[in-house]
């Protein structure tokens, strides 16, 4: 550790009884504040393939010029720990430390963040491991599967004051963000209507026949794997293909949904549905998986008070036919923006004859392009670092720098997490989720959602 780092420190000890009353930090947080010339070193927790695909060549794109580096790697499965640790060693010409658990990475008197992309039903968990250890964290979606685990994450996080990224990276697309201006300053009109589909056909997604045959019991953690979920008998497809169990994954809700229904709260500034009802089932893909490989589910939002505003959001995915290019459609009464082709138009507004006929003004949004570049949503995990989450990962390493709040805050991934639980919930029961802004719950017919 180089005396810079050190005399920061402990002139920021110092002086922290000055500030923690009104920062809500501890003393201990308060050290862990980086100098504007200080190396920043992360931990990776979760040697998955969303972090070898993405994450990583993402973080090489920027780590010279930001001063930041790659120091250890947690990850339960010996063979994936080993894996993580010759890879970041070839990419960054150092050693890489190894930790069998996160309790190990974070003795690491060193280690100022980590970038999480465990299992799904993890990330909100090992999220309040991060902060309550004083460690800033880029946190991959969905953020929480269930309600219990998101509002102690929120908690935690807002009660830490450290940087906490959500891995919704179009929040970071310069598309998306001129869409969210433009609907936000009132010139699309008022929402009334929002389609985003998400298809595929692809077998193997999800599926890792490979490392399921490679894993054994022995060479991992499967008591800490499980976490905070019902205790069940080892089972090695559970832990490497958890996105087709439920209660380790939401499936299709969790890791499309997440992403799409996530500009919808952006670009309207609702925080959640006021209710969802899903269908479904596992029409095509039947190996055993609990979560279905189709599904529709229909939301209604709007301000919780009024009722006689708001508008319908359509989510529908399928994994037996499609070729993996998502789709969000908005509509207003003056036309359509469209997230794939990146343009806003006239198409379905009201024309001059009809609005005549009802003695109403014509009105149609303009022709015109969100923005000059095209820009391609990637859906892989193993992209080799697409452009979006590129400019995500840059964002929360600046963030840490200047302490500033990132594109996709925590209150992003708390957002999305409401509305995936509770399609979860309308999914797994048939009824219709509500939720309660008094307790913080999803409901189903007045009843807390349980797994």
């Amino acid at each position: 550790m180089s005396s810079r780092r050190k005399f920061i420190r402990q002139s920021l000890k110092a002086s922290a009884g000055i500030y923690l009353g009104t920062m809500g930090l501890s003393a201990a947080s308060y050290a862990r504040i980086i100098g504007s010339n200080d190396r920043v070193n992360v931990g990776v927790i979760g040697f998955s393939d969303r972090f070898r695909g993405s994450h990583l060549p993402c973080f090489m794109n920027h780590y010279k010029e930001l001063n930041f580096d790659m120091v250890a790697v947690s990850d339960i499965w010996k063979m994936r720990r080993e894996e993580g640790a010759a890879l970041l060693k070839s990419k960054f010409g150092h050693d890489i430390r190894t930790c069998r658990n996160n309790d190990e990475l974070y003795a690491m008197k060193d280690i100022d963040a980590v970038m999480i992309s465990t299992a799904d039903f993890q990330h909100a968990l090992h999220t309040i491991e991060a902060v309550k250890a004083g460690r800033d964290a880029y946190t991959e979606k969905p953020f929480a599967e269930t309600m219990e685990d998101n509002n102690a994450a929120l908690k935690a996080v807002k009660e830490s004051g450290r940087i906490v990224q959500i891995g919704s990276q179009r929040r970071s697309g310069a598309n998306y963000q001129a869409a969210a201006e433009f609907v936000q300053q009132g010139k699309f009109g008022d929402i009334t209507m929002v389609e985003l589909t998400w298809n595929v056909n692809q077998p193997g997604r999800w599926r890792r026949l490979d490392a399921v045959s490679k894993i054994r019991e022995e060479d991992t953690d499967w008591t800490r794997f499980q976490m905070n979920r019902p205790a069940a008998a080892w089972d090695p497809r559970k832990y490497l293909e958890f996105r087709l169990f439920w209660p380790y994954s939401s499936g299709l809700p969790g890791q499309w949904m997440s992403h799409q229904i996530d500009t919808v709260h952006w670009f309207s500034g609702l925080q959640h549905p006021r209710s969802v009802v899903a269908n479904g089932g596992v029409y095509k893909w039947k190996d055993g998986r609990s979560n279905w490989d189709t599904i529709t589910a229909v939301f209604d939002y709007g301000p919780a008070a009024d009722k006689t505003k708001g508008f319908q959001v359509v989510f529908s995915s399928r994994m037996h036919n499609g070729d993996d290019d998502p789709t969000e459609l908005y509509y207003s009464n003056g036309g359509e923006l469209n997230l794939s082709t990146n343009m806003i138009s006239p198409k379905g507004g009201l024309k001059k004859g009809p609005a005549e006929a009802m003695k109403m003004q014509p009105n149609l949004l303009p022709e015109m392009e969100l923005v000059a570049e095209k820009i391609k949503v990637e859906t892989a995990a193993n992209t080799g670092g697409d452009q979006l989450t590129s400019a995500h990962i840059r964002n929360w390493m600046e963030c840490i720098r200047s302490r500033k709040t990132p594109n996709a805050p925590v209150e992003a991934g708390y957002s999305h997490s409401i509305a995936t639980i509770m399609t979860t919930a309308a999914s797994r029961t048939g009824g219709k989720a509500t939720f309660d802004e008094a307790t913080k719950q999803v409901l189903v017919d007045g009843k807390i959602f349980k797994y």
